[in-house]
């Protein structure tokens, strides 16, 4: 009877331990780029300023008016409900400026959803 104790004891100790490195080797790719709108590390500092500023939810007028605000030049859309803009921002670990063209996207009552950022040339100028 001790020896079928002993035996179930411990398949339930491994059968715990392999449901634990399951869950824990998930985390790397669910935890990591949450959040991120872009694979650029060029643009990571730009991607965390927009998400503080502007999460999802966020009103189109609202996004239109922080951009303005900022001084961030806006384009004519091709898409409906969207806002192009080009946001300038110097990286402060670097000390490089970064520009990047955001492509903020809206749903059908002008909440943001979500924005795409894409590494714009010629970032050396800033406005």
């Amino acid at each position: 009877m001790k020896i079928l104790r002993k035996a179930s004891s411990r398949s339930s100790t491994a059968y715990a331990a392999l449901f634990l490195l399951g869950i824990l080797g998930t985390i790397p790719f669910s935890g990591c780029n949450r959040g991120r709108h872009t694979s650029d590390s060029r643009l990571r500092q730009i991607d965390d300023m927009l998400d503080a500023q502007l999460p999802a939810g966020t009103s189109k007028s609202k996004v239109s008016f922080y951009l303005s605000s900022q001084g961030f030049p806006v384009e004519a859309a091709n898409v409906p409900n969207a806002i192009v803009a080009t946001v300038h921002h110097v990286d402060t670990e670097t000390l490089r400026p970064a520009t990047a063209r955001v492509t903020f996207h809206f749903d059908a009552r002008d909440n943001l959803t979500t924005y795409e950022l894409a590494f714009a040339p010629g970032s050396g100028a800033q406005p």
